[in-house]
């Protein structure tokens, strides 16, 4: 069979299929294809017509993704969805990079709320039932009832001889670091009960900090402040760091912040090894020191009751707020950044909204607390004398209970943390270190990127070379973290316009205040003591303002002007007619 005739056969049995795909007869009249309407011969556009595609705006959302909707609200960052329309740029390539990174950043804060449904872990706290109290319920009532795990975690380890103890736990949990003050230091994997170092200093201890993770550790010991790795040898002693009494580590930035017996604030960075950072605030000797988990900003309370917040970069502090009436003891941030507790010599424990730098309630304690903590959860601790008091919900409301109390008799609470990513409140006394159970203070669902209690050693020098690489300049550490990236719209040539409208704005204001010297007055004196330059004295001459550049401009004017006039003279206008032209060049 030809070519032609294999054709002809496939339109045949196309041809047929058709027919016998819509219900009718292979045998068909022609007359029947002329009585077919427009729309029967196009049926695709006939049901385009009909079935008519719903547009976005009609579509109804889900209750998935109103879900979802509602979780991406509080993972957004930068500029709110309802302004993305005004980010606009000059080119083309620059508005495509806008374009890409607003894509980026809603796809990451969709892929964050999505995630959560992967979340299967939720917080619970202890319920009282009828007149029952929480603060009631004793550690050892609380072993009986939970899993042997949990159980194992309340412990006591009695060490007399070298308190009182301060301690320090790893971001992930795993790890914590004592110090007593008698100079015995110890790191351990607390969970398993494996000791990792031991050290006797036979020095003053004042405080311990774990640095990045767990491989390196910072030690305030009585002259200078000591970095150490995790098998006790001594790396590096920082001199600078003179009589510590309190480190903070920002995670962030690799930088190691103490104060002291001094009163100097110190930022050092320990990949480098320099100094970028030293200020004096002038309130003598301080021993409270916190970091912000939020922006990074050191918070250091004083003995005047007064609470400073520093950059390292800026000279002078960023707020200064009064929180108490007597020297500050101790301060505690939480997780958000939003809400800070500070205790005081007068017993008190105040909450601040740091936003707004305003007192939202206060705790009474018998004594007056010698440490505070807020957990993930929003639980805050305070350690006074013997006892440890935690209240629920202390941040946002007024409790009126606690929510857990424990007593040590003879001993004195020096220091606790909250364990992260577990229920678990340790604390260093005078007598050693305990831990007891706390249910519902950590929080239940870990992101490995940032601390993974059950990181392996490869994952561990992994998440090293990741921060070292996303290591944060120091002077991104302002109040409002969102400031990065932020460009003024405006050109040169207008800021430079809008910046003389001010300076003139100014100058004008203050003429009129008499803040400047009258032309019209005269000098009644010659040299130094004229009453001009009595007056340039004492509003510092050395300032330069819009009168003295105005005056300048005019002088140098001048100057130019005379010059042209003391031009040489020709010899044609020398002799007895000089007088001539001399009048007529004047003229």
């Amino acid at each position: 069979m030809t070519g032609l005739g294999k054709l002809a056969d496939r339109e045949t049995d196309a041809a047929l299929g058709g027919a016998f795909a819509k219900g009718s007869t292979a045998h068909t009249h022609p007359a029947d294809d002329i009585a077919l309407s427009d729309d029967e011969k196009h049926p695709r556009a006939l049901s385009d017509s009909k079935t008519k595609k719903p547009k976005d705006k009609d579509i109804k959302p889900d209750a998935v993704t109103l879900d979802i909707q509602k979780r991406s609200e509080k993972y957004q960052r930068g500029t709110p969805a309802k302004q993305k329309g005004k980010e606009k740029a000059r080119s083309k390539t620059a508005q495509a990079k806008l374009t890409h990174a607003r894509n980026q950043r809603d796809a990451a804060v969709l892929e964050a709320a999505r995630s959560e449904a992967l979340l299967t872990e939720e917080s619970g706290f202890m319920e009282a039932e009828h007149m029952e109290r929480t603060y009631k319920v004793t550690q050892k009532d609380l072993a009986s009832h939970v899993d042997i795990s949990s159980a194992a975690k309340i412990f006591d380890l009695s060490l007399p001889d070298f308190g009182p103890y301060s301690l320090s736990y790893t971001p992930n949990g795993r790890h914590m670091l004592i110090g007593g003050r008698k100079g015995h230091i110890a790191c351990m994997n607390w969970r398993s009960g494996k000791l990792g170092c031991e050290l006797h200093l036979r020095e003053t201890v004042r405080d311990v900090c774990w640095l990045h993770n767990d491989q390196l550790f910072a030690v305030a010991q009585k002259k200078h402040a000591f970095i150490y790795d995790h098998t006790g040898a001594e790396v590096h002693c920082l001199q600078k760091h003179i009589e510590p009494t309190a480190l903070g580590f920002l995670p962030y930035h690799f930088l190691l912040a103490s104060t002291g017996m001094t009163g100097r604030l110190v930022y050092q960075d320990i990949t480098e090894g320099k100094v970028v950072g030293e200020h004096k605030p002038g309130y003598g000797p301080t021993h409270v020191l916190e970091v912000s988990p939020y922006n990074a900003v050191v918070h250091m309370g004083h003995a005047n009751g007064v609470v400073t917040l520093w950059s390292p970069q800026q000279s002078l502090p960023l707020a200064k707020i009064l929180c108490h009436k007597g020297p500050v003891q101790a301060m505690a941030i939480d997780s958000t950044g939003k809400h800070v507790a500070t205790s005081g010599l007068d017993g008190r424990v105040k909450v601040w909204d740091i936003r707004m730098f305003r007192s939202l309630h206060e705790y009474t304690t018998l004594r007056p607390a010698q440490s505070l903590d807020i957990s993930q959860r929003g639980l805050l601790a305070a350690g006074w004398g013997p006892n440890v008091t935690v209240w629920k919900d202390a941040l946002t409301t007024q409790a009126t209970d606690p929510y857990m109390r424990r007593q040590l008799p003879g001993s004195t609470i020096s220091d606790l943390k909250f364990v992260p990513y577990d229920d678990v409140l340790g604390y260093g006394h005078s007598a050693g270190i305990s831990s007891m159970v706390v249910p519902g203070a950590g929080e239940p669902n870990f992101d490995a990127f940032v601390a993974n209690p059950f990181e392996t050693r490869k994952q561990r020098q992994e998440s090293e070379v990741k921060s070292l690489l996303d290591k944060l300049a120091p002077d991104t550490v302002q109040l409002d973290p969102m400031f990065i990236g932020r460009i003024d719209p405006r050109s040169y040539s207008q800021r430079q316009h809008n910046r003389l409208v001010d300076a003139r704005d100014e100058y004008s204001k203050n003429k009129a205040d008499g803040k400047y010297v009258d032309n019209n007055v005269k000098n009644k004196m010659k040299g130094r003591n004229s009453t001009a330059k009595r007056f340039n004295r004492k509003r510092q001459s050395n300032v330069v303002d819009l009168k003295k550049v105005l005056e300048m401009e005019k002088l140098e004017r001048e100057m130019r002007e005379t010059d042209t006039k003391r031009r040489k003279v020709p010899e044609q206008e020398q002799g007895a007619l000089s007088k001539f032209y001399a009048e007529r060049r004047n003229e």
